[in-house]
C-alpha cells in the first residue's frame, strides 16, 4: 500500500458506538490520527481517551474546532440522525470528508439532501455499514463474482432480533423525531444494505409494519415485506426487535444452479447437483446479544477503506448515494404499510 501521512480525524458524537470507533482508530494508526472528539458534554466523553493508543485527542463541544482545523481532514459523524443536517452542512462547506454512522438520515428526503450537500461540496461521503466487512460477506461477494450460480430467483432476508423495553426507555429511542423509525432504520438496515449489495435494488414492495404488544414505543418493532427485485427475482424480508431469544441475521439467496446462506459468522453454499460447501466459518465474531459488537475490526476495515478512498480519489466501501437504496426500500415498506398497497421504487 502506498504510504501517506496520517489523516486527521474528528469523532462527532460520543454515544454507545464511540468506544468502537476510538478503538478502531487506534488500530488504524498507520492511516489516521484522532485529533478531536466532539460531544455536547465533553467532560463525559473523556473516558474514551483510555481506548486510544496515541496522542490524547481534544475533547470539545465546539464544532469550529473541526471545521477550522487544518490538521483535521475527515469527520466520523456518530450522532443521532435528528441533529445531523446542520453538522453535515458545516463540515462539507469546510471541505471535511464525512463518514456517517447509519442511517444517513431520519427520512428518505433528508438522506437525499445529505448526499447532495456532500456532492455539491465535493467532499467524500461514506456510510458505516460494517457488516459488509465481515469475512463471510466478503466470501459471498467473491463467490458471486465467479458467475457460476446463474440467475437469482428467490431471496430471504431475516433479522430476528431482540431489544428489552429498557433499550427504548432511553430518551428518544424508537421515536420518529430522534431515530426516524424503529427496527428498520436502527437495526435491520445493516442486513438490508448487505442483502442489496448482493442482489441489487428492490423495485416493488408490499409490506406491513407494526408495534407488537411486547414493546412500548412509537415506531415499529416488526416489519414484514414481499419484495420484487429489479433483476426479476422475488423474496421476503422479516425484521423484528421482538424475537426472543434473539437469533442471528440470515440472508438466503436461491439461484438457478445453487443456493447461498449467509449468516453473521458463516457462509454455506449448496449446489443443485448435490455438492455442499462450508465456504467459510468464523468463530467468535459476534456475541449472541447483538446490542453492541464488542470487536471493532469491521469498523476499522470501513475506516481504513474510507481513508484510502479519499487518498486515491475513488469511491469508499459504501457511498452515500449507494446507501440510498436501503433508505428507498425502508421508505417504501413504511408507505406500503400505511397505505395498504404495493409501492413501486424508482431504481
Amino acid at each position: 500500500m502506498e504510504k501517506y501521512d496520517s489523516m486527521g480525524v474528528a469523532l462527532i458524537g460520543a454515544g454507545m458506538i464511540g468506544k468502537t470507533h476510538v478503538a478502531a482508530l487506534s488500530d488504524a494508526s498507520d492511516r489516521t490520527a484522532l485529533r478531536a472528539v466532539l460531544s455536547r458534554h465533553p467532560e463525559r466523553a473523556e473516558f474514551l481517551a483510555e481506548y486510544y493508543q496515541g496522542d490524547r485527542p481534544e475533547f470539545t463541544s465546539d464544532l469550529s474546532r473541526v471545521t477550522e482545523a487544518a490538521d483535521i481532514q475527515m469527520a466520523i459523524v456518530a450522532t443521532p440522525p435528528s441533529i445531523r443536517i446542520d453538522l453535515i452542512e458545516r463540515l462539507a462547506k469546510a471541505g471535511k470528508h464525512i463518514l456517517l454512522e447509519k442511517p444517513v438520515a431520519r427520512t428518505l428526503e433528508e438522506a437525499v439532501r445529505v448526499v447532495e450537500i456532500c456532492e455539491d461540496a465535493g467532499v467524500t461521503l461514506g456510510v458505516v455499514f460494517q457488516h459488509r466487512a465481515r469475512a463471510p460477506s466478503i466470501a459471498a461477494r467473491q463467490k458471486l463474482a465467479e458467475g457460476a450460480f446463474g440467475r437469482l430467483g428467490h431471496v430471504e432476508i431475516s433479522a430476528p432480533l431482540w431489544r428489552d423495553q429498557s433499550y427504548y426507555e432511553e430518551l428518544g429511542r424508537g421515536t420518529y423525531a430522534r431515530d426516524g423509525g424503529g427496527v428498520l432504520l436502527t437495526q435491520a438496515i445493516h442486513t438490508i444494505d448487505l442483502a442489496l449489495s448482493l442482489t441489487g435494488p428492490v423495485s416493488r414492495v408490499h409490506a406491513m409494519t407494526a408495534t407488537t404488544p411486547l414493546h412500548r414505543m412509537e415506531a415499529e418493532d416488526l416489519a414484514v415485506g414481499g419484495l420484487h427485485f429489479a433483476t426479476g427475482a422475488v423474496g421476503s424480508l422479516v425484521a423484528s426487535t421482538a424475537s426472543y431469544p434473539q437469533r442471528k441475521e440470515v440472508i438466503s439467496l436461491h439461484f438457478e444452479n445453487g443456493s447461498m446462506r449467509l449468516g453473521t459468522d458463516r457462509l454455506d453454499v449448496v449446489w443443485r447437483d448435490g455438492r455442499q460447501e462450508d465456504a467459510l466459518t468464523v468463530t467468535g465474531s459476534e456475541g449472541d446479544t447483538g446490542a453492541v459488537v464488542n470487536k471493532h475490526e469491521w469498523h476499522q476495515a470501513v475506516i481504513e477503506d474510507f481513508v484510502d478512498a479519499v487518498r486515491q480519489g475513488r469511491a469508499p466501501m459504501v457511498t452515500g448515494r449507494e446507501a440510498l437504496h436501503s433508505h428507498r426500500l425502508i421508505d417504501a415498506i413504511e408507505r406500503s404499510s400505511r397505505e395498504g398497497r404495493p409501492i413501486d421504487i424508482l431504481v
